[in-house]
């Protein structure tokens, strides 16, 4: 090592200069002196390099023949990539060889571009640059192979003007503005031109199923961490509907998508997008087609807003998770410059086409003459940019880590003052210092972030009186009588003023509390007040306190919550507003906080998928997570259903969706969680024992039958689910795997693990309680049935209530062929004739059991002073009684009847076929629906279902009236 070469590495700390010497060494570098890593100049750009990247160090000690000098300090043009990566994918032969070619390709090359980037051989923005072109030519290469590889499976996709399809590919983000950092992901988004089918292949497919598998083969292949590490992380969740979305959408519904729903945030997106692979002519069109919702004909100042919105959120973000270090989301980072930029393109790009560039650098030359700009502030904005870019890259190229955060630890520190030729941390930390404040200013003055907390604003005498009882709690353990304080409750709306009082004396006095860190204590006191202001509001002021108060307490520990709400004030006015509608709500946050992040976004809160939007976003939500890792995939599940609920009962407490409108949602939620719990049972059984089969080969007859209220579409929040399981395919014969079962013992290895997923109670809770006593021969039969079993037993064997229970039964996953079968079967039985005579006894009977068990019980007065709205005479359960006799009576004559499982529909086709009087079909109707209601509301206020004696008197009587003509006056047959 050169006398110079020492004297630099003498100035690193210790630890540093040990690392550097062990990294040099490891290379075993020739000790010929005519080599060039014994000349001065190499020698030293390879120990700058081994000091500033332990990553770039590794890589190199494992692949000595990279250590080539000419070559680690070369520029290479992207045509130049493309030309090198091709030559080498031409002699791929399988994909996992496409793999590894990738992988290699990229790691030689980001060893290289490191080098230039530490040893100072170019400057940032030809770095950046080059990162793209990278990016660029590894997609495109893994594309085109892939789509060859995928035509031989699935044949060519065409359109419908017989002109073959391409996938296009588009970049986002910094990757779409040619702006890469050193380890990014990169942001994507499939299309494809237009639908059609493959030709030429086994079997034609739809193109959109075409491009949809192409798709996930090239995330797998760019995306996977394997031995050889990976190409580039990806990211889908900018395509329409995120991560629910298909991955692949034509131009048409693309164009659609965005002119109907598209949201501001993905305006600023857009700014972003570029081809980056595939047909470039195709994507002219597509950039083409979706540009007017990017770029707005007139002067935009509302980007204005949306962009204090976006920043707000981000914002809230980088304090919730602790980033106020992070040299891009921080407060003067990278993404200020960013925003800068992209509120004049959005404002003005409309009206000034030079502005509609993916180019940072670009937008920000044009801003002294396109929005008055001082060129010399733009020109101090440019270098900070840059700066933080720089010092971006340098703390990526330790060990190719998406970070951007600042280091904490005294060699990490040092090691990047190093490699950015600072002389100590200090020095780096006021540079970096310096360049945020001037960004943070300038993206103030263009963007005046201020949080709209006019309306929250506490009154001085409400933040006095939050002081008073948090001193004086700290010095009594009784609440003290303050008239005073009570007055403030009182001019402040609230009537019961002490009972208020007690709640927060009640919160200071909790343990969660009294071990708040001082950060916390200043949080909640700033947030009490708001929290006061806003339960005020409400018609009770002092239960609305009450209740928001349960989830504070709750969230005291982990005070990063009361930041969001505190830096959100829409999220904790709509949270005040839930809590005063639902005690059930507040309870539900409290077990869940987490579920608070949903606030954030109304839009998303308060939009209802359908339930296919439901099942394909929980089935993305599960492709993220590692197949083998039971506890991420069960946490999903369960979080998946907590937040949709959250969103089900924001939207019920507000109006926004009726009684029937959420059961229908709360069983899309329930069979979109089912048919992802069956998935995983299966895949689990089969890497074991295989698939089970019948006289064909591999079969997948088997659902999960539903009864009850998911049945019959009634679900509640808290109702648990009563399921069948039914298999058809020989029970003897055994599964094709190395350890293979008989199909009955897979299929009860299945029922078993289903419900384990849930049934298990983990940190966030349990998904469903299953109930499977409605099963052939109760808690004593087999937990899987074959359909020949059942239908026997229902044919034979099964009581009426059995048959009044099958009413209200119908498949909500599996297999539909089975789906289909099981439905005919439950018609041939429901359809059986039957005398009505010994039918009607048979149901009056049963329902007499259930009263004298159920039924609410005198009081010592002799009186019933309550009525169960389920189980009491003339409620829920009569109804229900009186609709499933009904069908079970009329079932052969008018098979119609058997079509739906819900009493409503029921109802309407007893009507319809003049099985019912009209009059009493719609009276049964509106008392079911008023009782359902109110059974309803008082599950959200955590109250048992019952009411006053008093209470829906005339429809309880009316119920009463018609079960007595209709299930015991024997002369109305």
């Amino acid at each position: 090592m050169t006398q110079d070469n020492l004297n630099i590495i003498d100035t690193l700390p210790s630890p540093l200069q040990l690392q550097v010497f062990a990294s040099f060494d490891q290379l075993a570098l020739t000790a010929d002196e005519t080599s060039v890593w014994n000349q001065t100049v190499p020698q030293g750009q390879l120990l700058q390099v081994l000091a500033a990247s332990p990553f770039a160090a590794q890589v190199l000690s494992l692949n000595e023949a990279w250590l080539d000098y000419d070559e680690l300090t070369a520029s290479y043009t992207k045509s130049g990539l493309a030309e090198s990566l091709h030559a080498q994918v031409a002699e791929v032969a399988s994909e996992l060889q496409l793999q590894q070619c990738l992988r290699q390709f990229r790691k030689r090359h980001q060893v290289r571009l490191i080098w230039r980037n530490r040893c100072r051989l170019g400057t940032s923005a030809e770095l950046v640059q080059e990162l793209s072109n990278l990016a660029d030519v590894c997609v495109a290469s893994a594309l085109q192979w892939l789509h060859h590889d995928s035509v031989k499976q699935w044949g060519q996709p065409m359109g419908h003007d017989g002109q073959p399809q391409s996938l296009l590919v588009l970049g986002m983000g910094k990757l779409g503005g040619g702006e890469l950092n050193l380890s990014s992901d990169i942001d994507l988004i499939f299309s494809y031109p237009e639908g059609g089918e493959t030709q030429g292949g086994k079997r034609s497919i739809d193109n959109q199923q075409f491009f949809i598998r192409l798709g996930q083969r090239l995330i797998q292949t760019i995306d996977t961490v394997t031995a050889d590490g990976f190409v580039f992380r990806v990211d889908m969740r900018l395509r329409p509907y995120g991560s629910s979305g298909a991955l692949a959408l034509s131009f048409d519904a693309m164009e659609i998508y965005y002119q109907q729903q598209g949201r501001e945030w993905e305006r600023y997106a857009f700014i972003k997008a570029r081809v980056i692979a595939g047909n470039g002519m195709a994507g002219a069109q597509l950039i083409n087609l979706l540009r007017p919702f990017v770029y707005r004909r007139y002067l935009d100042f509302s980007a204005i807003e949306s962009l204090r919105s976006l920043k707000q959120m981000i914002a809230s973000e980088v304090r919730r998770r602790g980033l106020q270090q992070n040299v891009k989301l921080g407060t003067g980072g990278i993404r200020e410059v960013e925003f800068i930029a992209q509120a004049f393109q959005l404002i003005r790009g409309g009206r000034d086409q030079r502005l509609q560039t993916t180019s940072l650098m670009a937008v920000l030359n044009l801003l002294p003459e396109c929005a008055g700009l001082d060129s010399a502030d733009v020109e101090q904005l440019r270098q900070h940019y840059w700066f933080l870019r720089d010092v971006e890259h340098a703390l990526q190229a330790v060990q190719d880590q998406q970070t951007q955060d600042l280091p904490e630890q005294a060699l990490e520190r040092a090691r990047v003052a190093f490699a950015l030729g600072f002389v100590d941390w200090q020095s780096l930390q006021q540079r970096i210092d310096h360049a945020r404040s001037f960004i943070h200013q300038q993206f103030e003055l263009v963007v005046e972030v201020k949080e709209d907390v006019q309306s929250l604003t506490p009154g001085d005498q409400l933040t006095h009186l939050w002081q008073q009882i948090t001193h004086a709690s700290l010095a009594n353990d009784q609440m003290p009588q303050h008239t005073q304080w009570q007055a403030i409750l009182a001019t402040a709306g609230f009537a019961d003023a002490h009972r208020s009082l007690q709640h927060l004396w009640e919160l200071h006095q909790s343990r969660a509390a009294q071990m708040m860190q001082p950060i916390a204590q200043e949080r909640l006191a700033m947030l009490m007040p708001q929290i006061l202001c806003l339960a005020a509001q409400h018609t009770d002021p002092a239960v609305t306190l009450s209740r928001v108060l349960v989830l504070i307490e709750a969230v005291l520990r982990r005070s990063v919550y009361l930041v969001l709400l505190l830096e959100n004030p829409s999220a904790l006015r709509l949270l005040v507003e839930l809590c005063a509608a639902s005690s059930w709500f507040a309870d539900f946050l409290a077990r869940q906080p987490s579920l608070l992040d949903e606030l954030l976004d109304v839009n998303s809160l308060f939009n209802v998928p359908d339930a296919v939007a439901l099942k394909q976003e929980l089935e993305q939500n599960l492709l993220r997570l590692p197949e083998d890792d039971t506890e991420q995939l069960m946490e999903a599940l369960r979080h998946f259903k907590h937040a949709h609920l959250l969103r089900i009962a924001a939207n019920e407490v507000t109006g926004r969706l009726t009684l029937m409108q959420v059961s229908d949602q709360l069983t899309f939620v329930a069979e979109a969680v089912m048919g992802q719990v069956m998935h995983l049972a299966w895949r689990e059984l089969g890497e074991r024992h295989g698939n089970p089969q019948n006289q064909h080969g591999p079969c997948d007859d088997f659902i999960v039958v539903g009864y009850g209220k998911v049945g019959g579409w009634e679900l509640s929040y808290g109702s648990d689910l009563d399921l069948v399981f039914v298999y058809d395919m020989p029970s003897q014969m055994e599964t094709d795997g190395s350890k293979p079962v008989a199909n009955s013992v897979f299929f009860t290895r299945l029922g078993q693990r289903m419900i384990n997923y849930l049934n298990t109670v983990t940190g966030a809770g349990q998904l469903y309680e299953v109930d499977m006593r409605l099963r052939p021969d109760g808690a004593k039969g087999l937990l899987v049935s074959s359909l020949t079993a059942f239908t026997q037993y229902q044919l034979h064997e099964a009581w009426t209530w059995e048959h009044q229970a099958l009413v209200r039964a119908r498949p909500i996953a599996g297999s539909q062929s089975l789906a289909q079968a099981f439905l005919k079967v439950r018609q041939q039985v429901l359809s059986q004739p039957k005398d009505p005579q010994e039918l009607r006894q048979q149901v009056v009977t049963m329902r007499n059991k259930m009263r004298q068990q159920l039924a609410t019980k005198p009081s010592a007065d002799g009186k019933v002073h309550e009525f169960h709205l389920k189980q009491d005479e003339g409620g829920i359960v009569d109804i229900e009684f009186m609709v499933q006799y009904a069908v079970l009576a009329h079932g052969q004559s008018q098979p119609k009847l058997l079509t739906h499982t819900d009493n409503i529909r029921i109802l309407e086709g007893l009507e319809l076929h003049a099985l019912m009087p009209a009059e009493q079909a719609h009276n049964l109707r509106e008392a079911y629906q008023l009782m359902r209601s109110v059974e309803h509301r008082l599950t959200l206020q955590n109250q048992a279902g019952k009411v006053s004696a008093d209470d829906l008197f005339e429809q309880r009587q009316m119920v009463k009236g018609i079960w007595q003509q209709m299930m015991t006056d024997c002369s109305n047959q």
